[in-house]
């Protein structure tokens, strides 16, 4: 209880709350479902697709991804576009 404290945890917050939230950004990272298994402990892949969320700026990174692969023809992504490009300026 000093330790949680001292961190500024409050009572409401739990263990598998900060477990949660770990995996999930270790998916959001780039973690494969395997590494979150690992990381977890888990045999099955269930558990490590609930921390794999869609998060709203993964949709475009995707798609730009995908994009450059089909314009490269070889398969391999070129770097994300700054907010800068994305701006058009």
């Amino acid at each position: 209880m000093k330790t949680r404290k001292a961190a500024g945890v409050t009572a409401e917050s739990h263990f598998h709350d900060l477990r949660h939230t770990g995996n999930t950004l270790a998916s959001t990272a780039g973690a494969s479902t395997r590494e979150l298994m690992t990381r977890m402990g888990h045999s099955s892949s269930r558990a490590a697709l609930i921390h794999q969320h869609m998060t709203s700026d993964r949709d475009p990174a995707i798609a730009h991804r995908l994009g450059a692969m089909i314009r490269g023809g070889g398969g391999v992504a070129t770097p994300e576009p700054s907010e800068k490009d994305r701006a058009g300026s």
